[in-house]
């Protein structure tokens, strides 16, 4: 699959932008500050309805304006799709597949599949659980349609248990209630629970040889998934921890409290690895993210690097650029830095400046 193009309307700083890329590698180079990034996230909205930052909706309409319009047009399997999204400021999105509106998100999935490196990206090993619980989801989610409906059912029980556990103390009589959001969200994680250790795996058999080459050989990566709680244990968990959710008002137990620990040669490279130990494995986790949709979909996803070349070495460069060589790639970069010259096809090559582009050859 690749993008053919994309055409802004009051998006971000764009008023209209109408861009066409190459099916190999598309430069955006450009100061600071001046939309290379917005266009990638217009390419991510257009894959999976949402921003890659977790902006909302209205943050993403042009300043002053109300409605904004993102037009992709995706090639797959020889043939052409076109994915409409509307934003609008006071409304839900609506999204359309070849000018037919579409009332599930979910429903997109699997046209277009998206992977974003950015330098955040770089900091998956050594943040805290909620950014490798974000990692799994946000590409079980592009690839299971059951596992994004079972990830939203899980979250609106959650909200709702919360929200409950909160009303209990102005309203006790509400609390015979609780059962139902209990039952919801033990249907619902455990299904999570057991779809994230099998992905797990799955990146395990992927990770570990792609790790090997990029430490020559050095190192060893193993992931291991930490549930909060196994699922077969998670409706009894739940009982115990009833009293102590009634106390502090929210929910203590269950996959939202996830984690996954890396090591590297058996040591946890999130405590004591080295900042290049760290940044080697988040390299390899989206080297690995490549791989295993390539597996699932036997097709190539798009990949948007987000000025990450910058912030890896020569040797990691070489790496990442050598392993999607075969894959659509928009990057973004503030110059057109030697080894972009040196070590790349440039395919298309744009400047962007002040929410407008300039086509170089």
């Amino acid at each position: 699959m690749i993008i053919k193009s994309i055409e802004l309307s009051n998006f971000r700083n764009y008023e209209h932008l109408d861009i066409s890329f190459d099916e190999g590698t598309t430069i955006l180079y450009g100061d600071n500050a001046q939309g290379k990034t917005n266009i990638l996230e217009a390419a991510y909205v257009s894959g999976t309805t949402k921003s890659h930052k977790g902006s909302r909706d209205k943050e993403m309409i042009r300043f002053d304006e109300t409605e904004s319009h993102i037009k992709t047009i995706v090639q797959k399997n020889d043939r052409d799709y076109q994915i409409d999204i509307h934003l609008k400021k006071n409304k839900a999105k609506g999204i359309a597949i070849n000018k037919v509106p579409i009332k599930k998100a979910a429903d997109l999935f699997g046209i277009l599949n998206i992977i974003f490196f950015s330098p955040e990206d770089l900091n998956i090993i050594k943040n805290g659980p909620a950014e490798r619980r974000r990692f799994i989801d946000a590409e079980l989610c592009q690839l299971d349609k059951i596992y994004l409906s079972d990830l939203t059912n899980y979250n609106k029980a959650l909200n709702q248990r919360n929200k409950l556990l909160k009303d209990l103390y102005y309203h006790p009589n509400l609390k015979e209630t609780l059962p139902v959001w209990d039952m919801q969200l033990i249907r619902y994680g455990r299904k999570i629970i057991e779809r994230r250790r099998r992905f797990i795996q799955e990146l395990n058999e992927i990770v570990s040889d792609i790790h090997q080459k990029i430490s020559g050989g050095k190192e060893e990566m193993i992931l291991n998934y930490e549930p909060d709680i196994e699922d077969i244990f998670f409706e009894d968990e739940l009982i115990r921890a009833k009293e102590r959710d009634l106390k502090y008002a929210q929910t203590s137990v269950g996959p939202h409290r996830d984690d996954l620990k890396i090591t590297v040669n058996s040591i946890d490279v999130r405590k004591y690895g080295s900042q290049g130990q760290q940044r080697s494995c988040a390299l390899s986790l989206k080297l690995s993210e490549i791989k295993l949709v390539e597996q699932t979909i036997h097709d190539q996803p798009v990949l948007l690097l987000d000025d990450v070349l910058s912030e890896l070495d020569q040797n990691r460069q070489n790496y990442l650029l050598q392993a999607i060589d075969e894959t659509q790639t928009i990057i973004t970069c503030t110059g057109l830095d030697e080894f972009v010259k040196n070590r790349f096809t440039l395919n298309k090559v744009y400047e962007v400046k002040n929410g407008s582009i300039i086509e170089h050859s």
